[in-house]
């Protein structure tokens, strides 16, 4: 093959790869919510809403996120994120709720952020914390609409939701859920203690394996001491023999 040729090929792929990295970009660039371990049915987790900037002349100076109202949350707990203020709104609801014996009868319908010396620049992302629970055992998953907010007054709402198995231009952050754990409190109190149970574990293991090494190097070392007393006495025996037939020698040569 020709280095013109070779030279073609080259130049064809990278475009190639450049359409798809143009045609993939826009469409993974929208705000999205990740749990922090898992989001199981029935218990409670830490989500993170993801917030990229789009625009390339424009920052993101507030975000809105919107909660289920079919699935409303009783706990809802945003972190704190320096530079900006976060408000957050509660509404009555049609159906309270009933958590660990008691009724609520308000949920959290909405959380915002608005920079507060702080903003989301051209090319940048922002995670917006949030602790939710209890996450709904009769649904798969939850979906929040979000509205993002720029510095020139543009406002972008993320608020379809997928049908169909399609992405929609404008797709609203969807949270998948997990199957119930059977305590039902799930997400990352559960694979704490389950981390703190394997550390305990492996501490022992360790433990263990310590002492076997000690006896083993104790061993090794007996073992050691063991030979090299044996291979000096040999040694011993063989210079005392060679000292007696050097005697009998000498004796003989001295009568002849």
């Amino acid at each position: 093959m020709s280095a013109t040729n070779v030279s073609r090929i080259a130049i064809a792929a990278g475009v190639a790869a450049s359409t798809v990295l143009l045609l993939a970009g826009p469409a993974a660039a929208h705000v999205s919510v990740q749990p922090q371990g898992e989001a199981a049915k029935g218990g409670y987790a830490t989500l993170n809403f993801k917030v990229p900037n789009e625009r390339d002349k424009a920052s993101t100076v507030k975000v809105e996120v919107n909660f289920p109202a079919d699935h409303p949350l009783s706990s809802v707990t945003p972190e704190a994120v320096p530079g900006w203020k976060i408000a957050i709104t509660k509404g009555k609801l049609d159906k309270p709720l009933e958590v660990h014996g008691k009724k609520i009868t308000e949920a959290v319908t909405k959380v915002t952020w608005t920079a507060d010396g702080s903003k989301i620049a051209p090319g940048y992302f922002q995670q917006f914390p949030v602790s939710v629970g209890q996450l709904p055992e009769d649904a798969d998953q939850l979906v929040f609409k979000a509205i993002q907010t720029y510095d020139n007054k543009e406002v972008v709402r993320w608020i379809e939701e997928p049908k169909g198995g399609e992405e929609p231009d404008s797709p609203a952050p969807v949270l998948k859920l997990t199957a119930a754990t059977e305590d039902h409190h799930g997400g990352a109190a559960d694979k704490a203690g389950d981390d703190d149970s394997k550390s305990d574990h492996n501490a022992d293991d360790q433990a263990a394996s310590a002492e076997g090494d000690k006896k083993d190097t104790h061993a090794a070392s007996s073992s050691s001491s063991d030979t090299t007393a044996r291979t000096l006495g040999i040694i011993g025996i063989l210079i005392g023999i060679a000292g007696v037939a050097f005697g009998v020698l000498a004796g003989r040569r001295r009568t002849a």
